[in-house]
């Protein structure tokens, strides 16, 4: 296997460990734990598990308020996630693919509490006394925003080095008719 396909597989299996861990931790929120719509948990003194159902998408926008939205909710993040995931598969830095990895594997566990409950399950909340700096989220946003962040992040600071016109490969150099 090329490097380039193990950095893919990678980035596939990493998705999948994201997905997994998202939906087992929902699943200790609302099941192990029981938490009801609303209750709150103190972890630690900055950080409670706060039980929401968010029906819209990225911060609560574009509420899901019908069956229908919810349905066209389910295929455009299903869209984006299939875009990510040939996007990710066409990558071949491993720095690359593990940013839309981690964009994928959020995006799954999203779609699957949407499609299968007609919400995403949020549960963290971080606060600083009464300062929220965000609103209440799950590991699958959280890894949306990192995979994101790492993505731009790459694509601003990491330069491709310029081929050096002196280093051709020996078939351009008869190309140019010039010898290696």
């Amino acid at each position: 296997m090329s490097v380039i396909w193990r950095n893919r597989v990678i980035g596939l299996l990493f998705a999948v460990a994201l997905y997994v861990v998202d939906q087992l931790l929902k699943s200790h929120v609302v099941d192990t734990l029981g938490m009801k719509l609303g209750d709150s948990r103190e972890i630690v003194s900055f950080f409670n598990f706060t039980l929401t159902h968010n029906y819209g998408i990225s911060l609560g926008m574009f509420q899901a308020t019908s069956m229908e939205m919810r349905w066209i909710l389910v295929a455009v993040t299903g869209l984006i996630a299939l875009v990510v995931l040939v996007w990710m598969l066409r990558e071949q830095v491993l720095g690359d693919i593990l940013g839309l990895s981690l964009i994928l594997g959020g995006a799954l566990g999203n779609i699957h509490d949407r499609y299968n409950l007609g919400y995403v399950v949020d549960y963290a909340d971080l606060h600083f006394g009464d300062f929220r700096p965000f609103l209440i989220f799950n590991v699958a946003d959280a890894a949306i925003t990192i995979g994101v962040v790492i993505i731009l992040a790459r694509s601003f600071l990491v330069r491709e080095k310029a081929p050096n016109p002196d280093e051709q490969p020996a078939g351009k150099a008869a190309e140019n008719g010039t010898h290696a």
